[in-house]
């Protein structure tokens, strides 16, 4: 009687042996299905783009003055401080330039004094011992050589700028780019001498496709990684782009929009730029302004 019973029990322990692996199974795709979900939902909430790129401010230094480089104690790449000297031009001509305007300055400045004595001299006069047309035209005299002072005093003073201008500083903390100078050669009015990035000025702009947009505020946390480092980036979104270029707006010959006449069944999204701004860089990171950037918003 008890041979059956125990066969029963054999059959069963089979069967729930055999269920063991189905239910694993089952249990495994549930869990991968809500790690897919959770991925997706993750993809989905939080923007991010590997379309990014590192920015920064470049200052152009122009001399304002032309004359021969005499001074150029920086090499390409250097880092320099702000006020630190760049460059400097031949200063002989303009230094002759400010010792004229100061003769020419001091000249007129007693012309002026001699003037506006004899004015006063002749304004303490009676009508007997002079005229009134005389009054008038010796204060005009010293009105005149008043104004030819100020203006001489003017010109010295301009002097003394152009001589200034021909040391040049650095305006801003940085480093000197692709410079293409040297000492001897001959600096220009209004041509390009050198570059300066701004070390402080360093951003990420991030195109984000317009669809991503609803999702992205100024405030929100940021997540940056440069192409070429396994260290993140922590930054803030701090604006959104107002406007791009569209094909469609250029002007034809007439003045009117150009329109494409070609319509796609597909339809692209526009990417719209997002300025990051960086809360911290980590040691090691050196930021090159142009370097790829893949950029992840934290929605709030």
């Amino acid at each position: 009687m008890t041979q059956p019973s125990e066969h029963t029990d054999v059959l069963i322990s089979a069967s729930r042996l055999r269920a063991v692996p189905v239910l694993l199974t089952f249990i495994m795709l549930c869990l991968a299905g809500i790690g897919i979900w959770a991925v997706w939902q993750v993809y989905m909430a939080a923007p991010w783009t590997r379309d990014g790129t590192v920015r920064a401010y470049v200052v152009t230094i122009t001399p304002e003055v032309s004359g021969r480089i005499v001074e150029l104690p920086v090499v390409d790449n250097q880092f320099v401080h702000k006020g630190d000297l760049l460059m400097a031009v031949d200063p002989t001509d303009y230094a002759i330039a400010v010792e004229q305007a100061q003769a020419a300055a001091d000249q007129a400045r007693t012309i002026a004094d001699n003037a506006e004595r004899e004015a006063v001299r002749r304004a303490n006069l009676t009508t007997l011992e002079t005229s009134e047309e005389e009054k008038q035209t010796y204060r005009s005299r010293a009105i005149t050589a008043l104004a030819a002072e100020r203006q001489a005093i003017a010109t010295l003073g301009h002097a003394h700028v152009e001589l200034q201008r021909a040391t040049i500083r650095s305006p801003v903390n940085g480093y000197v780019t692709n410079l293409q100078v040297q000492l001897g050669d001959y600096a220009t009015v209004g041509q390009s001498a050198i570059s300066v990035i701004n070390a402080d000025s360093y951003w990420v702009d991030g195109y984000f496709e317009e669809t991503n947009l609803d999702a992205i505020h100024p405030g929100d946390r940021a997540t940056v990684k440069l192409m070429g480092y396994h260290t993140l980036l922590r930054g803030h979104v701090t604006s959104i782009a107002r406007g791009i270029t569209v094909a469609n707006a250029a002007r034809g010959q007439s003045g009117l929009a150009n329109v494409n006449p070609i319509f796609t069944w597909v339809r692209l999204a526009q990417r719209v730029p997002v300025r990051i701004q960086l809360d911290h860089v980590p040691d090691g990171v050196s930021l090159v302004a142009g370097q790829t950037a893949s950029v992840q918003i934290v929605p709030r």
